[in-house]
């Protein structure tokens, strides 16, 4: 009768669903990265100061004592063998991205976060850091007002702690003092490299650019790369034959694959996954053990001594879970799962229920578990 039950479910909602829609179609430029167009890391090594004395304890971080001293002897300060133990000052590692094309004089946001014993970077002041990119040149510098990301309070006898006040931002808190050497608008070929590699999206991509150029200009070289001829688009430089390619709309294929979330019971899929014909029977037990010892005390003025006795209660319970059912061939994952929920299977219950159809090798789609 479970039979019955899910391919009545299944029929009922059939006509809930709404029918696949046409793949919409999607921008060159949000599918691709454009050789060359790309940001770089930065990374500095800074102090903060003006904490409200919540700062590096020196004891426990003598770097910070060090850096200190170098920015007061480098603004005329002589601090040589001197003992100062100031609890308003942080040492900090700042990271920030410089964006492609950042001209000099340009600002970025920077990130700034603690790296020894302070509590908080709340109302703290980044003093000016240099920012170095992975070939170890300064290419931006750094100071500003720091936006911690959370808040901390203590009494004598409690404290508590919301989000991370050891971290924070600083909204276009550095200044590109150094441009990245590269000669855009020499380039001869440029190559686009999709962010998910599929040879029919590439195939499309090459086929819709060289139908809007009226020329072949691009050309597919595998799964993920497309190149194309600069001076074949007949542009007049480089970025105006990207500022025409990239606004080019193709449809986009996509592998079938599931996504579930074990800690969540999410689960997301793609309108292409399929399930061969399977049965499926589900049921959950319970077991439950419970201790309830028992005091026995001798009589009143007679010879003995109480005695605890264990007593334990345990019981099985099978709850009536999904009995044997067959989905048919060619069913989608969204009606299989419409009727899980329609007889009230609940998500965890249905992730386990997916696994298992993957293991019988029915569920044809790539099945991510987070």
């Amino acid at each position: 009768m479970m039979v019955v039950r899910i391919v009545a479910c299944l029929g009922a909602l059939a006509g809930l669903f709404l029918q696949p829609a046409e793949a919409s179609r999607i921008r060159i430029k949000d599918l691709v990265e454009f050789e060359g167009v790309r940001g770089n890391d930065l990374v500095g090594y800074g102090l903060v100061v003006g904490l409200n004395g919540t700062g590096d304890g020196i004891r426990n971080a003598p770097f910070t004592e060090e850096i200190l001293s170098n920015i007061l002897e480098r603004l005329g300060v002589n601090v040589t063998g001197e003992e100062f133990r100031p609890k308003n000052v942080a040492a900090v590692v700042v990271t920030g991205s410089l964006p492609a094309f950042a001209r000099a004089g340009s600002r970025v946001d920077v990130t700034v976060s603690a790296i020894g014993d302070a509590e908080s970077l709340l109302g703290g002041t980044l003093v000016m850091t240099p920012l170095n990119a992975a070939d170890g040149d300064i290419y931006a510098v750094a100071q500003g007002t720091i936006i911690a990301g959370g808040a901390s309070a203590e009494g004598d006898a409690e404290s508590v702690v919301q989000g991370v006040p050891t971290s924070g931002v600083i909204p276009a808190g550095a200044r590109v003092e150094r441009e990245i050497d590269f000669d855009f608008g020499s380039l001869k070929t440029l190559r686009m490299a999709l962010r998910e590699p599929d040879f029919t999206t590439a195939q499309r991509i090459e086929t819709a650019i060289n139908r809007d150029f009226g020329a072949p200009v691009a050309r597919m070289l595998d799964a993920g790369t497309v190149r194309l001829d600069i001076p074949a688009t007949k542009a007049a430089s480089p970025a105006h034959a990207l500022g025409r390619v990239e606004n080019i709309r193709v449809t986009p294929e996509r592998k079938a694959r599931v996504v579930v979330d074990q800690r969540s019971g999410t689960i997301v899929m793609g309108a292409d996954v399929r399930i061969s014909r399977v049965a499926v029977s589900q049921g959950n037990l319970t077991l439950r053990v419970r201790e309830a010892p028992v005091v026995v005390q001798p009589n009143p003025f007679s010879e003995g001594e109480t005695v605890i006795v264990p007593r334990t209660e345990a019981e099985i319970e099978e709850d009536e879970g999904i009995g044997l059912a067959e989905v048919p061939a060619g069913t989608s994952l969204s009606e299989v799962i419409a009727g899980l929920n329609a007889l009230g299977v609940a998500p965890r219950d249905m992730i386990d229920i997916l696994k298992s159809i993957k293991a019988a090798g029915a569920l044809h789609a790539e099945f991510v578990v987070r």
